[in-house]
C-alpha cells in the first residue's frame, strides 16, 4: 500500500476552500506535508508573557500577555454626529512593558465584553507607531482559558504548557494556522523517512513521524530540541544530497585537457607583468591549472577580497586555454562591468591582445566584447570571430548564452558574480562546448565555510585573502546626519580637499530617481529598519542637482544608473577613469570591478538602506591606488538602531569574511542562501548556516559517501522523494539576473 498520498493530499479537501486559499497564495503551503514542514517560529510558555518592548515596528507579531485595562470612548465624527462613535482602548502587559490595543466601531462589543482587565490571552496584528507609542490597531486574539474551564479546547489545541506561534499573516493568525496543524498532525504518521536507517541510529535522531509530533505539539522544552535535532538533519543531509549527486555527475562528464604551451601566450603575459604574483595568487593559479590539466572538467569557486587580484588570476587560467588551442569566455552580470572587464583585460594584455593586427604579437589572439547593446555589425564581426576561433577570449553579459553565439572550441568559462547567475544558465553556457567546459566562478563576496559548502557545494573552493602590495588602507567612518547635521557639511568638506589634493570621489544612493512609480514604493525595498520611515531613498539625480548647486558648486560632478543608455554610461566612466570628472553620483552600479584608482573618497548615502555585505562591495572601490581611501556612511537612523549597529560594524573592520558573518547572523539566511543561488536555498527553515556549522559539515561527508555508494538512491525511495521536492522547487525559481 502507497502511504505518500496522506502528506501529497491538497489542502483544499481537508481545512476547505477558504483556508486553503490563504495558506497558498500567503503562505505557499499546498499539501498536508507542506503544513507539516511549516514549523513554528517559536514558542511561548502559558505562564510566561512576551517581551513587549522588543516587538519590530510593521511586523505581523503574535504575543501573549495580559489585559491591565480597558476604557471605553465615546465621540462625535463625521459618520457618528451625535457622540455615538466608539473607540475601545485595551492596555496589555507582560510585568515590564505595557502595549495599547485599539478597536474602532462595530469592532468594540465583542473586545469590550470579553478583553475584561486580568484576562489572557493571544493577541496578533501589525505594530505601528501613534502618539510615538507602539499600537496593534483591531488585533485578533484568542482568549487563553484555564485548564479548569469547561471549554478546555484552547488549551488541549496548545498542547500542554508551551504555545506554539506559527510565521502568520494578517489573513490567518497563529493560532488559525496552529489549528489547522493540529488537523493534519495525524498523518505525521505517514511520513517516509527520507534519512537512511544507519544514520538515523548512529546519530541518535529522532524517527521524522516523531520529530513533526514534537514540533508542532511540544510538552516540554527537551522535545523541542530533539524536534529541531532531526529536522536539522534532513534540511542539511537532503540539499547536501542535492549537490553530491550534482559533483558525482559533474566528474563523470569527459573535458579536454588544457596544458599551456611552454614559452606561448601565458609566459609572454607574465614577461610584460610589470609586477611578481603574491603567494596567494601563485597558489590558486596552481590549483586552477592542475584542474585545467584533468580530463573531467574543472568546477571552481574563487573568492577573494575586493582588489585582491582575481581578475587577473583568472585571465592568466584564459590564456592558459587558449594557449593550448581552445577559447574562454568571460561572463559579467552587467554591461558597464563587461565593459570594464574587456578594457581592462586589453589594457594588461597590450600587443597580446592585437592578434590578427599589424603590431600584434607572434603569440597574440583577439579579445572580444559582447553585449545586448552592441549595434549589429560589431555584434556580427564578434560572433564570426568566435565561430572561426579568431577570437581566444571574449567577455560579455548572458548575450553569451544566446543559442546564436557558437564558439570554435569553448574550453573554459568564466563566471563572475556568481550570485547573479542561476544554475540553469551556467548548463546553457556549458553547452556551447564540444565537450563540457571547465568553470571558474568568480566571487568578491566573502562568504563563510558553511555558506560555502551549502550553496556553492557543487564547486571546489579557492581563496584569495591577501591584499597585493601598494593597496592602501581604508579609512571609515559613520556619518549621524540627524543627530549631527555638521558632520554631514564636514564630509562634502573633505570631498572638495580630496579633489584638490588632485584625487576623484564617488557618492553613492539608493535610488535614481526617474521612477515611473510611486517613491513611496521604492521606499519599501529596503533594511528591516522602517522606524525613521517618512521619506523614500535618496536618489542620485535630486543629490547630484544638491551638490552641484551647494557644498560641491564649481566642481565636475557627473551621474551613473543603470537606466542610462550603455554608450553613456560608458562615456561617463571613461570619463571618470580618465580623471576628467571630480565627483561621480551613481547607484550600485559600481559596485563591482570598477577600478579607478584616483579615487580616494567616497560618501554613502542613506548607507543603512544597503546590506553590509554590499557596504564592504562598495567601499572596496576607494583606496585602489597607493593614496589612503575613506569612506563616510551617511545615516539619519538613531544610535540605538539595528541600523546604526550594522554601519558601526562595517566601520569597524576591513576583514570581509569578519562581515559576512556578522550579515548573515542579522539577516536571515534564506536571503543571502537565496540571493546566492536559487529558491530552493530558501527552504531552510531551521537550519541556521552559522550556528550549524558542524551539522552541515557533517552531512556534506555522509552525503558524498551515500551517493558514492548508491548514485541513483535506489535503495532510499524516502530519499529520492525529497529529493524531488527541493529540486521542484529549485526548477520553479530563477535567480534574479542581474
Amino acid at each position: 500500500m502507497d502511504l505518500v498520498p496522506a502528506l501529497e493530499e491538497p489542502l483544499k479537501k481537508v481545512l476547505g476552500p477558504a483556508t486553503a486559499k490563504v495558506m497558498a497564495e500567503h503562505l505557499g503551503l499546498h499539501s498536508v506535508g507542506d503544513l507539516l514542514h511549516h514549523y513554528p517560529r517559536r514558542y511561548e510558555e502559558r505562564g510566561q508573557l512576551t517581551h513587549l518592548a522588543d516587538l519590530p515596528m510593521d511586523e505581523h507579531v503574535t504575543v501573549v500577555a495580559q489585559v491591565a485595562d480597558a476604557r471605553l470612548h465615546t465621540f462625535a465624527s463625521a459618520k457618528a454626529p451625535r457622540g455615538k462613535g466608539q473607540r475601545l482602548e485595551v492596555t496589555i502587559t507582560d510585568g515590564n512593558g505595557r502595549l495599547q490595543l485599539v478597536f474602532f466601531g462595530n469592532g468594540v462589543h465583542k473586545p469590550h465584553k470579553e478583553l475584561l482587565p486580568g484576562t489572557r490571552a493571544l493577541f496578533a496584528g501589525k505594530v505601528s507607531l501613534f502618539n510615538r507609542r507602539l499600537q496593534l490597531a483591531h488585533p485578533a486574539y484568542e482568549l487563553l482559558r484555564g485548564a479548569d474551564d469547561e471549554a478546555a479546547e484552547t488549551v488541549e489545541a496548545w498542547a500542554g504548557a508551551l504555545i506554539p506561534l506559527y510565521p502568520a499573516t494578517a489573513k490567518l493568525e497563529s493560532w488559525k494556522i496552529g489549528k489547522a496543524v493540529q488537523t493534519v498532525l495525524p498523518s505525521a504518521q505517514e511520513a517516509i523517512d527520507p534519512l537512511p536507517e544507519s544514520l538515523r541510529e548512529g546519530r541518535r535522531l529522532l524517527p521524522l513521524p516523531e520529530a513533526l509530533l514534537k514540533i508542532h505539539r511540544p510538552h516540554s522544552k527537551a522535545d523541542i530540541a530533539d524536534a529541531h535535532a532531526r529536522l536539522k538533519w534532513d534540511e542539511a543531509f537532503v540539499l547536501q544530497v542535492a549537490l553530491a549527486r550534482r559533483r558525482h555527475a559533474d566528474a563523470q562528464l569527459p573535458a579536454v585537457p588544457r596544458k599551456p604551451a611552454p614559452d606561448g601566450l601565458l609566459t609572454a603575459f607574465d614577461d610584460r607583468l610589470p609586477f611578481t604574483l603574491t603567494e596567494g595568487q601563485q597558489k590558486v593559479s596552481k590549483e586552477i591549472f592542475d584542474d585545467l590539466a584533468t580530463d573531467h572538467p574543472m568546477h571552481r569557486l574563487l573568492q577573494g577580497e575586493v582588489g585582491s587580484g582575481k581578475t587577473l588570476v583568472a585571465l592568466r587560467a584564459m590564456l592558459a586555454v587558449v594557449d593550448a588551442g581552445g577559447q574562454a569566455a568571460m561572463l559579467a552580470p552587467t554591461e558597464v562591468l563587461a565593459q570594464q572587464h574587456h578594457r581592462s583585460i586589453v589594457e594588461m594584455m597590450g600587443a597580446l591582445a592585437e592578434g590578427g593586427m599589424l603590431g600584434g604579437s607572434e603569440h597574440a589572439t583577439k579579445v572580444v566584447l559582447l553585449t545586448g547593446s552592441m549595434g549589429t555589425a560589431a555584434r556580427r564581426q564578434a560572433m564570426l570571430d568566435l565561430v572561426t576561433g579568431e577570437a581566444g577570449i571574449v567577455i560579455g553579459t548572458h548575450a553569451l548564452i544566446e543559442d546564436k553565439v557558437q564558439f570554435h572550441d569553448l574550453g573554459l568559462v568564466v563566471v563572475d558574480e556568481q550570485h547573479r547567475f542561476g544554475v540553469e544558465q551556467r548548463d546553457a553556457l556549458r553547452g556551447k562546448g564540444k565537450q563540457p567546459p571547465h568553470l571558474l566562478v568568480m566571487t568578491a563576496t566573502p562568504i563563510p565555510r558553511t555558506v560555502a559548502m551549502t550553496v556553492f557545494g557543487d564547486l571546489e573552493t579557492s581563496v584569495l585573502d591577501q591584499l597585493p602590495a601598494g593597496r592602501s588602507p581604508i579609512a571609515s567612518h559613520v556619518v549621524p546626519a540627524a543627530d549631527k547635521p555638521h558632520f554631514l557639511t564636514r564630509a562634502w568638506e573633505r570631498v572638495r580637499e580630496e579633489v584638490e589634493n588632485g584625487h576623484q570621489a564617488y557618492v553613492v544612493c539608493p535610488r535614481i530617481g526617474d521612477e515611473e512609480d510611486d517613491p513611496k514604493k521604492s521606499a519599501k525595498k529596503k533594511s528591516p529598519e522602517d522606524e525613521a520611515e517618512k521619506r523614500p531613498p535618496l536618489a542620485v539625480l535630486d543629490v547630484a542637482d544638491q551638490l552641484t548647486r551647494g557644498p560641491l558648486h564649481g566642481l565636475r560632478v557627473e551621474v551613473l544608473h543603470g537606466r542610462m543608455h550603455p554608450d553613456d554610461k560608458d562615456a561617463v566612466m571613461r570619463r571618470f577613469a580618465a580623471g576628467e570628472t571630480h565627483v561621480l553620483v551613481a547607484t550600485t552600479v559600481i559596485e563591482v570591478g570598477v577600478n579607478v584608482p584616483n579615487a580616494t573618497a567616497m560618501v554613502i548615502m542613506d548607507a543603512d538602506r544597503f546590506g553590509v555585505s554590499q557596504l564592504h562591495q562598495l567601499r572596496g572601490r576607494v583606496g585602489r591606488g597607493s593614496a589612503p581611501g575613506l569612506c563616510l556612511l551617511v545615516s539619519e537612523m538613531p544610535e540605538a538602531s539595528p541600523a546604526r549597529q550594522r554601519l558601526n560594524a562595517v566601520a569597524a573592520t576591513l576583514d570581509g569574511f569578519e562581515l559576512s558573518r556578522i550579515d548573515l547572523e542579522q539577516r536571515r539566511e534564506g536571503d543571502v542562501l537565496g540571493q546566492a543561488q536559487s529558491g530552493a536555498r530558501t527552504s531552510l527553515r531551521v537550519l541556521a548556516v552559522i550556528e550549524d556549522e558542524e551539522i552541515i559539515a557533517e552531512a556534506r561527508e555522509e552525503a558524498t559517501a551515500v551517493v558514492e555508494a548508491d548514485p541513483e538512491l535506489t535503495g532510499l525511495p524516502g530519499l529520492r522523494t525529497a529529493l524531488e521536492a527541493l529540486l521542484d522547487a529549485e526548477r520553479e525559481q530563477y535567480l534574479e539576473k542581474g
